[in-house]
């Protein structure tokens, strides 16, 4: 299920797998995917759960899969660090582009890609610096003013805390939409979160119950 909003007059559909598909583009946007994540964690010799990535890529598989899509573009963080080059991590996403062997792919580099280096060439993945302008959007992992474009980001991972009886506190992951700049939740499923607000500038759409809330 999605939420559907117009930002510069373009649809965007925010999706309750925590990424966002622009169709007049046939594109769907992924920020903070942090592939290797726990292999990085357990080369450190850290007790973490093992699949993260294996789930993260039959997620994307499943978007994939129900969107028209020519283009899949990583708003920064593709890998988590060094240890993310591990065998069996590269092994599983190489299955996976094998499955989409099409599909053009693009990661914008975010401060984790530069500490454990590009993705393996024979993925076919184009790596750029940021801001990759597209139409009216700049797409950046930075969530930094872009001077003539309205920014679409990631690295902070949002998420907000709902609020219930007494001490009772629900957090989830959102997309938080600015006036000039637009955050992405992490895509991951082993990454950590930034408590946002809402306020006057920004509203915030939270994800649960398989399904995009607007925060009222």
């Amino acid at each position: 299920m999605h939420r559907a909003l117009t930002l510069e007059g373009q649809e965007l559909w925010l999706l309750a797998d925590k990424a966002v598909y622009w169709p007049d583009r046939q594109c769907l946007l992924v920020a903070d995917a942090h592939f290797g994540k726990a292999s990085a964690y357990r080369s450190l010799g850290q007790p973490v759960p093992q699949g993260t990535t294996t789930a993260n890529l039959e997620r994307l598989d499943k978007l994939l899969a129900a969107l028209p899509c020519t283009q899949l573009i990583f708003l920064g963080d593709f890998l988590h660090g060094p240890g993310s080059h591990a065998s069996g991590t590269l092994s599983a996403i190489r299955a996976w582009r094998e499955r989409n062997p099409t599909l053009i792919m693009t990661l914008i580099r975010g401060n984790h890609d530069k500490r454990a280096g590009d993705p393996p060439m024979d993925l076919r993945i184009e790596v750029v610096p940021e801001p990759l302008l597209m139409g009216p959007f700049a797409l950046q992992h930075e969530p930094t003013d872009h001077p003539t474009h309205y920014v679409l980001a990631g690295h902070v991972h949002p998420v907000y805390h709902l609020r219930g009886k007494g001490r009772q506190r629900l957090r989830l992951p959102c997309f938080q939409i600015g006036r000039r700049v637009s955050l992405l939740p992490a895509f991951g499923a082993f990454t950590g979160g930034y408590a946002v607000e809402q306020d006057d500038d920004r509203q915030i759409f939270v994800i649960g119950d398989q399904a995009v809330w607007p925060i009222q």
